[in-house]
């Protein structure tokens, strides 16, 4: 049977280190602050902020929750962050996503402030983490990725490991991650032909390609460890993750449930960089 990576502790972790350095920020009389905006009615999108507005207590942080109206233009909604940029009482800024098609999705993520941008929406954050430079924060999601390999002791050096997405959100940037660890990273997506041959052969096999339960037994080899970023809601209310679990599980030396898995974490790591923003 494998080992089931659960994000629990992991995240529990997380949260006690962020609360430790949130404490002694708060001692300067800084209270890090964490403001999420959604612009339109979005359900989906409210669950995860109330996620972070549940957890941000535990790990030291406040937040402030902004909800704009679905037809706001172009010029207002750049106009609100701009001033969220200036605001002191301010230390990170989440833009939920995707946004109404009538906006500019990229020129609004690129006008957060670097400083106060805690989950790798503009260039420049993004640039940190392609040139393994401490360049503001990087993206949530593959870090808690990394923070589960290192906290499960799995070893990274010299293994192969396989990330299957090449998003900017997951695939590209956990890919580079992986490489400074010396791993040996391939990288699948849409375009690749036959995918479950190269999956097979994985050390370490990383799920991230927004289909649900696309990668079953036929994908997989024997002893691997999988980690599965995909979360979906099935017709029958039940979540489920990129990985078909059941089949999965049996030939895996260790692997991520869905839900329990990488998704605490992400909502941990974002918060911790929000206490992180509110110390520089």
């Amino acid at each position: 049977m494998a080992e089931l990576l659960s994000g629990a502790p992991v995240a529990a972790a997380l949260r006690e280190k962020s609360l430790a350095q949130a404490e002694g920020i708060r001692r300067q009389g800084i209270i890090p602050c964490l403001a999420i905006l959604c612009i339109g009615d979005r359900p989906d999108a409210a669950s995860y902020a109330a996620s972070l507005i549940k957890n941000a207590p535990k790990s030291g942080a406040e937040t402030r929750w902004e909800e704009w109206p679905e037809s706001i233009s172009q010029g207002e909604a750049l106009a609100r962050i701009l001033r969220l940029n200036r605001d002191p009482l301010i230390h990170g800024i989440l833009l939920l996503r995707p946004l109404p098609p009538h906006l500019d999705e990229e020129a609004l993520c690129q006008a957060i402030a670097p400083e106060k941008d805690v989950d790798c929406a503009t260039d420049l954050s993004l640039a940190g983490v392609f040139a393994g430079k401490k360049l503001g924060f990087p993206p949530a999601t593959p870090r808690a990725v990394m923070e589960m390999l290192k906290y499960y002791d799995i070893p990274l050096a010299g293994k192969k490991a396989v990330v299957l997405g090449r998003s900017l959100v997951v695939g590209r940037p956990l890919a580079m991650m992986l490489m400074a660890e010396d791993a040996t990273v391939t990288l699948c997506h849409s375009r690749t032909a036959d995918p479950a041959a190269y999956t097979r052969q994985a050390d370490i096999l990383i799920a991230a390609m927004g289909r649900p339960e696309a990668v079953g037994a036929a994908w997989l080899g024997k002893n691997q460890v999988i980690i599965d970023v995909g979360i979906h809601r099935k017709e029958d209310g039940r979540l489920c993750g990129d990985v078909h679990f059941a089949e999965a599980e049996p030939l895996a030396a260790a692997i991520t449930p869905v839900p329990g898995g990488v998704g605490a974490v992400t909502t941990a790591l974002l918060l911790l960089h929000v206490v992180e923003a509110a110390g520089q």
